[in-house]
């Protein structure tokens, strides 16, 4: 490379370390190289081989612009039993509901523990890219300074199509802006996910959305809602609703709302912020806005992350392994468990105790060793709004259902395509048989095998593959798991902590 080159790629480096908040110490010690050599590079004074690149990346966990096609793997050999404990990350759909919410916020927001993963940093580029200022301190705390004015017309398309989340940065910027625009949202390919719930609930308030080339184009006549009825009980659009109704000063009442935990922890903020909101863990919220400019220093941590606990579960009873899970949101596991206790499966759990926003119960989960005990349930297995089991927790009763002994029927009706990228799970020995395009039937005990696959578009289905790599003899080799950097942090690392033997790679 010449020297601009150098330059160009080392302050790219330099600017991803900076976001996953890595001091160039650490930085140099997870490389093993001298933080001068780390200096040197970052700095553009030093060639860069292929070689050293591909180790940037991994450890980065970030492909680079220079390495073209190059993506991220992970080669798993299975067939060990896990042990040990693991304590749960912060929630990635509270963390993204959090980010899009400290827009209200005038004053410094800070967010402890909050989760270093890929569907949070899109967030945050989109916000940089307005003219938020955001930077990663101690590590995953997180501080947030919203300007006076926001630079609408450089958002950052690119990382705004790579997640739905962005739809919620609507309810904040109706309070300031009448007329703006923000790209189509992205995220998992999991079917036609309609944005009229979100264009229902805002119309409420005199939100008019129209979808252009590329875009979706905001007008704003602000209104009080009053009363809205939610069109879909969904976990975002209740979100947006709440944070459209967080700087109208008139009550809003919103029926059929999302109970869900990411919701109460965006309510959580929002009190914080000075708004008044009712109903947290029912189907009706009411909220008393706040008049005005909110201008609050403010710190708030989100709760922990019970789909991640429900991944750590599955992998524990895939591996028949005994493993501790600390820092369970018990409340969004509870129906999860009972269908697990009723399958046969033993597990012990600690007293409650509260999580850091002083509201969600907390409790240590051990899963047990079943040594192949475990029964199919006569009935199916599927998902239901809060308190049903959740959404995001279903897709990990598949590999469950395949060391089970007798036919599970999984019923998957929210998403289109997603019962469909389960059947990926008959390239690591499952028997699966789909009976249309939400409901599958698994006959168990699997004896899983070995495997070469890449990543389907989706974060749940994506992750199940690496659960039943784990359960599987031999060197398997799971390719471009961007899809699962999505939603968990460090998630090979953490698994070798429980005695799993996984590799990162790079590879053009």
């Amino acid at each position: 490379m010449d020297t601009a080159a150098n330059e160009k790629i080392g302050s790219l480096i330099a600017q991803i370390r900076q976001e996953r908040g890595l001091t160039q110490a650490e930085f140099a010690r997870r490389l093993n190289t001298s933080q001068s050599a780390v200096n040197r590079i970052e700095h553009g004074k030093q060639n860069l081989s292929l070689e050293t690149l591909g180790r940037i990346s991994d450890v980065l966990n970030k492909q680079l612009i220079s390495l073209g096609d190059k993506s991220v793997n992970l080669r798993i050999e299975g067939g060990y039993e896990l042990s040990g404990e693991i304590t749960l990350k912060s929630s990635k759909n509270a963390a993204v509901g959090l980010l899009c919410a400290s827009l209200l916020n005038y004053g410094v927001t800070r967010f402890t523990n909050f989760p270093k993963i890929e569907e949070v940093y899109r967030i945050i580029e989109v916000l940089q890219s307005i003219g938020v200022k955001v930077k990663w301190t101690n590590g995953n705390d997180l501080e947030i300074r919203r300007p006076a004015r926001l630079q609408l017309d450089n958002i950052n398309a690119e990382s705004a199509r790579k997640t739905r989340s962005v739809l919620m940065v609507i309810g904040p910027l109706m309070h300031d802006y009448t007329d703006f625009k923000i790209p189509y949202a992205g995220g998992c390919k999991l079917g036609t996910r309609s944005v009229e719930p979100h264009l229902f609930a805002l119309e409420e308030f005199g939100v008019n959305i129209v979808a252009t080339q590329g875009f979706y184009q905001v007008t704003v006549n602000k209104k009080p809602a009053k009363r809205i009825t939610l069109f879909e009980s969904g976990d975002t659009v209740t979100e947006n609703a709440l944070l459209a109704a967080a700087r109208t000063p008139e009550e809003t009442i919103i029926e059929l709302a999302s109970a869900n935990y990411a919701i109460q922890d965006v309510a959580l903020f929002l009190r914080k912020l000075g708004v008044k909101v009712n109903g947290l863990g029912s189907t009706t919220m009411t909220v008393q806005g706040v008049r005005g400019v909110i201008k609050k220093n403010i710190t708030y941590s989100p709760v922990e992350d019970p789909i991640e606990a429900m991944f750590f579960t599955s992998a524990a009873i895939t591996t028949n392994s005994e493993i501790t899970i600390r820092r369970v949101p018990i409340e969004f596991m509870s129906l999860e468990l009972l269908k697990l206790k009723k399958m046969g499966l033993q597990y012990t759990q600690s007293e409650r105790y509260k999580a850091t926003n002083g509201y969600t119960d907390l409790v240590d989960l051990t899963i047990h060793k079943h040594n192949g005990s475990l029964k199919a349930l006569p009935g199916k297995i599927y998902s239901r709004p809060f308190p049903g089991l959740n959404a995001d927790n279903l897709p990990y009763f598949v590999p469950i259902a395949g060391v089970i002994n007798g036919r599970t029927l999984i019923h998957d009706w929210m998403y289109e395509n997603r019962a469909i990228y389960y059947t990926e799970m008959t390239k690591v020995g499952m028997q699966v048989e789909l009976a249309d395009p939400h409901r599958l039937y698994i006959q168990g005990p699997t004896k899983f095998s070995k495997a070469n696959v890449v990543c389907p578009p989706a974060l749940r289905p994506a992750s199940l593959l690496l659960i039943g790599m784990l359960a599987a003899d031999g060197i398997s080799t799971l390719r471009n798991v961007y899809t699962i950097n999505r939603g968990y942090e460090a998630i090979a690392e953490r698994l070798n902590s429980l005695g799993a033997h996984i590799t990162i790679f790079n590879e053009m």
